[in-house]
Parts: structure tokens; sequence; C-alpha cells
């Protein structure tokens, strides 16, 4: 059976909620500071792991990378398409699930930006995931992967809110799902001149720092490092999410 994220169609009409202005607005700095982190050169090759919309891999491609976004869902790519060719930058855009996909060695650097990690229904295909990204490094290529820990998840519970974005009233729920294993939130949209209405629910599982840290050490990478931001600060009462850098 496929899952949640295979359906286009939801992309379609929640990309414009969850990929605001200021998600925009904070790409560059992201980029700059994932080259920053791995020190990658002009002209590597950089491996965007679910490039969705493509906000980071246009912006590492502006920085003089070489880079390769990969995602499921094609309206994105077409969307990340028409954006690459209106800045003028060359990004290649690949139609696959990460499940499968293997880059064969050739990246010096693979990011996973803006928690799109840990969605699978198993447990062992988001080890696929890490395994298939392993694999697409070099050796001495670097990981950064950004996503919301269990700590995290734990100390900004909010049940739900509401605002307003891209026409849209916008209700949110959230949920625990078992002994923190995983969060569950219900999206619903109303569209604020017919009134329309349409709901979605996921559930993401929720790994702590220290667990996916040592799934990276097992999976092969000789170290994983865990940060509280993208400056590297401290992962510690104060951060606000959970960046891991591993390298090959």
């Amino acid at each position: 059976m496929s899952e949640w994220f295979e359906d286009d169609d939801f992309w379609v009409n929640y990309s414009p909620i969850m990929f605001d202005s200021q998600h925009w607005a904070e790409a560059h700095g992201i980029a700059s500071a994932c080259v920053a982190i791995s020190g990658a050169k002009s002209g590597d090759k950089v491996l965007d792991v679910c490039c969705g919309l493509g906000r980071i891999s246009l912006e590492l491609a502006q920085a003089g990378l070489c880079v390769t976004g990969v995602d499921i869902t094609q309206p994105l790519l077409d969307a990340a398409r028409e954006s690459a060719e209106a800045e003028g930058v060359a990004v290649e855009l690949v139609n696959c699930d990460m499940r499968t996909f293997d880059g064969a060695e050739q990246f010096s650097l693979a990011v996973n930006i803006y928690n799109s990690f840990g969605y699978c229904d198993k447990i062992s295909d988001d080890t696929k995931i890490l395994e298939n990204v392993f694999r697409s490094l070099k050796k001495g290529g670097t990981f950064i992967l950004e996503c919301i820990s269990r700590e995290i998840a734990v100390r900004y519970f909010t049940e739900g809110e509401w605002f307003e974005r891209a026409g849209k009233t916008v209700l949110t729920h959230f949920e625990v799902v078992g002994a923190w294993e995983g969060l569950l939130s219900k999206w619903i949209l109303i569209d604020n001149q017919d009134g329309s209405r349409i709901e979605h629910e996921f559930v993401q599982r929720l790994y702590s720092a220290a667990e996916l840290r040592d799934k990276l050490i097992s999976i092969g990478f000789s170290s994983a490092e865990v940060y509280g931001g993208f400056s590297l600060t401290p992962y510690d009462q104060n951060a606000k999410t959970m960046v891991i850098v591993a390298k090959k």
C-alpha cells in the first residue's frame, strides 16, 4: 500500500502552507551553513535528500555546487525546476523514492533539511533511507540531517493552533503516539473564499538524538555529532532543533 507522502495531491494542497515565506527566507543561511560545516568546494557534488520545492537545492547550486535533488513527488520537482530556470541555476532533479535511491559514492555532501525524516510506516524503511545516503557519499563525505527529535517534541509540544496563510485558515491538532514513539499531526485547511475544507493526518516517528546518532554509526558512518542548530550550538536544554553532522 502507498504511504501518505506518496500522494501528490497532498503536497499540491499543503506545500504553500508548510513552506511559507519565512522558510524560503531561511534557505540561504541554512545552505551557507551546510557548505561551511562540510567544507564543500565549488564543483563538488551534493545530494539534497527529499528536496521538495528545491529551496535548499537552489541555494547550494548558487554557491557553485553541482546539486542533485531527489524527491518522490513530481509536482514539487516541477516547481523546483521552474524556480531553477527562473534563477538561472543548474540543478539535477530526480523523481525517486529515497528507499531505493543509490548515488554510487559520487557525492561529497548530502543534506536532509527541514524535518523530512521519520515518516515511513516501518523503522526498516527509515534505515534504508540512511543506508542509501551512506552509499551515495564518497569516503570522507558529510551528511547533514535536521529533524525534530523526541526531546524537542516533548519540550515544545502543543495540542494545536490555528493561523491564516496562503488564503486558507489552518487548524492543527497534535497527539502523542505510544510512549512518545511518534507524533500524530492533523491539518485542516479551510478556504477563506469558498469555505471548502480538506484535512489530512500523518504520524512522524520520533527518535531521540542518541538513537539516531547511534543508528548512523551502526550503518557505517565514522562519526555523528549532534548539535542544536546549524551554527553548531550545543544540543542541550536550549536547543530548538536537532542537527546531526555525520562523516563517512
